[in-house]
């Protein structure tokens, strides 16, 4: 048995940034950007006033009250044509450009008005609620990062920036065979020895979440034939992800059936709870990812290896897992020589501490719990008996 951190190393090398594609703005939500997004313009491209007010000069408000002509206005969308003298002001609304010779917004409820005369009741110092041209950003700087997964405020920034399409990296494509005689499809009302399959559905979720594209093959039986032809299946995919598969030990069944189709074994099994029968390797020119059959034991090993393999795929800033320190909210026996990931509940305190409490069982057949769970608490091989309040460290589910 390999460590998980070495497991994983030697997954991520098998994988590289996939192609570029544009997308309309519309369609770049959740994408991963591939180059940095440059401004096309300034913005905003003048001063702009902040506030509804007048645009006046701080010199001629300093000693307040003060009395201005008002010579024009400026709406939102339109500019002043003139510029503010000594003694002058002109109406403007938020939004609106700050003529020459203004440098300063008096508020209206700091202002009275009688015509065209408007009396300041209050000094500004120069620059109050004006926006600088540029305040936001300007023409040619890097608005976002390659390697960002959009989300609105991406789009958002993005449109601003006055780009109508955008550059992200292709979806990899993921190819899902959950394996065994034993398992149904949901909706159906499995025989006597049958269960349903939770693994297939999830891993796809899972993929989609992480910005990949799930392609769901046949559940395969035990029987190599059968598994050799659903598997061809994946031809063409960017990674192959099996689960189950084990008729005498896990994997089995899948390592001697692909196998004989030219699947190429890098390493099996690895040292880590749950998820001990990991697998990886490559079928002809599509990497294959085994998971083990049972399901918590299945997407345990989905957020520490084949979401970094997609984050990989698609060139994101971070390939994680994000490794994070909480404190313990209940003791811990000694560990054996397998890495454990305990599924747990995460709670931040009145004072700000984080604290995480594994539940006390663990077993890796059982969805619900791993379902209410919020962290992974990860415990080291042959680590000693840890005590409440000591520090830990998690994965965010």
């Amino acid at each position: 048995m390999i460590p998980v951190a070495e497991a994983r190393a030697r997954i991520l090398k098998g994988f590289a940034p996939l192609g570029a594609e544009t997308v309309p703005l519309a369609a770049a939500h959740g994408r991963t950007l591939a180059v940095d997004l440059r401004a096309r313009l300034t913005q905003p491209p003048f001063p702009v006033s902040a506030m509804d007010g007048y645009a006046v000069r701080a010199a001629d408000i300093a000693a307040a009250p003060a009395r201005l002509t008002m010579i024009g206005s400026a709406p939102a969308g339109r500019m002043f044509d003139g510029s503010v003298g000594p003694g002058q002001c002109i109406r403007i609304f938020t939004g609106a450009v700050v003529p020459p010779g203004a440098d300063t917004i008096l508020i209206q409820e700091n202002a009275t008005a009688d015509g065209a005369t408007i009396t300041a009741l209050q000094a500004e110092p120069q620059g109050r609620y004006v926006r600088p041209a540029g305040l936001d950003f300007r023409e040619g700087e890097i608005a976002i990062r390659a390697g960002t997964t959009l989300d609105a405020r991406h789009v958002g920034l993005a449109a601003a920036t006055n780009h109508a399409w955008l550059e992200v990296r292709r979806r990899p494509r993921v190819a899902i065979l959950s394996t065994g005689d034993e398992i149904v499809l949901p909706g159906t009302q499995p025989a006597p020895g049958q269960i349903v399959s939770s693994n297939g559905p999830a891993l796809a979720a899972f993929v989609a979440e992480a910005g990949g594209r799930p392609v769901m093959l046949p559940i395969a039986p035990d029987d190599t034939n059968a598994l050799q032809a659903i598997a061809e299946g994946a031809r063409g995919c960017d990674l192959l992800v099996t689960s189950g598969g084990a008729s005498v030990g896990d994997h089995d069944l899948v390592r001697d059936a692909l196998g004989a189709k030219g699947l190429e074994l890098d390493f099996w099994q690895i040292a880590m709870r749950p998820g001990k029968p990991l697998m990886f390797g490559r079928f002809g020119d599509v990497p294959l990812l085994g998971l083990p059959g049972n399901p918590v034991s299945s997407l345990v090993c989905a957020v520490l290896f084949l979401g970094p393999a997609l984050a990989t795929m698609l060139a994101k800033r971070e390939v994680g897992p994000k490794i994070e320190r909480a404190e313990l909210g209940c003791d811990l026996p000694a560990n054996d020589r397998r890495e454990d990931y305990l599924r747990a509940t995460l709670e931040r305190q009145p004072d700000g501490r984080l604290v995480v409490t594994p539940f006390g069982k663990q077993d890796s057949s059982m969805m619900a719990l791993l379902a209410s769970a919020d962290a992974l608490a990860i415990r080291p091989s042959n680590a000693p008996a840890a005590q409440k309040g000591e520090p830990i460290e998690i994965v965010r589910l």
